[in-house]
C-alpha cells in the first residue's frame, strides 16, 4: 500500500525540493555552530585546569589536558570545514534549480556529488548526508554514491610528532604563563626540594594523584561528549 501511495503522491517540483534541502542544510549548520560553541566553552574549563595543574607542578596532568585541547581544536577546525561544504552544497543546488527552470528538470551536479561524498565520511554529519544522498540520487542531482572506505592513513610517526608540537605550544601558552607568574622563590623551591621533605611530598603527590586522575577523566568525558 505504501508503494502505491508513493507512486500516486505528486513529485515535488525543483523549487520545493531546493527549499526543503536548504532548510535541512541550514539546520545542520546551526547544529555545527552549537557544537563548536559547546567545545569552546569546555575548552575554557580545561585551560583553567591546566593552570591549576601547573601551579601544583603536576605537568603530567597538564600535558594530558593540553592533548585534549589539541584534539578539540582539530575537531573545531573540521566542523568549520563541514559547515563551509554544507553552504557550498546549498549554493550549487541553487544554481541547479536555476538551470532546471530552463530545462524543466534537475540536472546532475558533479560538484554537489563530490561535496556530499566528502561529508559522508565526516562522522559529525555522516548520517544526515547519507539521507541527503538518497534524496538527491532519487531527484537526479547526483549518482548513487558507493561509500568505500578510503585509506587516508598517514605516517604515524609524522602524526605523533605533529601532535607533540601542538601539545607543547598549548602547554607553553597556558601553563608557561602560569609558571611565569609564580614567585621566584617558589619556582626555585620546586626545582630543588629539600631532601627531608621529599618522602612526605611523594606521599602527598600519590594522594593528590588519585583525585587529579578522577578530575582528568571527568574532563575528558565532557570533551568527548561535545566532540561527538
Amino acid at each position: 500500500m505504501e508503494k502505491v501511495m508513493n507512486i500516486l503522491k505528486p513529485k515535488p517540483n525543483p523549487q520545493q525540493q531546493l527549499r526543503d534541502w536548504q532548510r535541512k542544510l541550514r539546520q545542520e549548520c546551526r547544529n555545527i555552530e552549537r557544537q563548536i560553541r559547546d567545545i569552546q566553552r569546555e575548552e575554557k574549563g580545561v585551560q583553567k585546569a591546566i593552570r591549576e595543574a601547573a601551579k601544583r607542578n603536576d605537568m603530567v596532568s597538564a600535558k594530558a589536558l593540553a592533548m585534549e585541547i589539541v584534539r578539540s581544536r582539530k575537531t573545531v577546525n573540521r566542523l568549520h570545514e563541514n559547515k563551509a561544504q554544507l553552504n557550498s552544497i546549498s549554493m550549487h543546488l541553487g544554481e541547479s534549480v536555476a538551470i532546471a527552470r530552463t530545462v524543466g528538470h534537475l540536472s546532475k551536479s558533479a560538484e554537489v556529488m563530490k561535496l556530499v561524498n566528502n561529508l559522508m565520511k565526516a562522522p559529525e554529519v555522516a548520517v544526515t548526508m547519507q539521507e541527503f544522498s538518497k534524496e538527491m540520487t532519487k531527484a537526479g542531482v547526483i549518482e548513487e554514491i558507493v561509500n568505500d572506505a578510503v585509506d587516508t592513513a598517514l605516517d604515524s610517526e609524522d602524526i605523533e610528532e605533529e601532535i607533540e608540537e601542538e601539545v607543547d605550544k598549548v602547554l607553553t601558552a597556558i601553563a608557561g604563563e602560569t609558571a611565569a607568574q609564580l614567585p621566584e622563590a617558589v619556582r626555585k623551591e620546586r626545582v630543588k626540594q629539600p631532601a627531608q621533605t621529599a618522602e612526605a611530598d611523594d606521599e602527598e603527590a600519590i594522594a593528590e594523584g588519585a583525585d587529579d586522575e578522577e578530575e582528568l577523566e571527568e574532563i575528558r568525558a565532557r570533551l568527548a561528549k561535545v566532540r561527538s
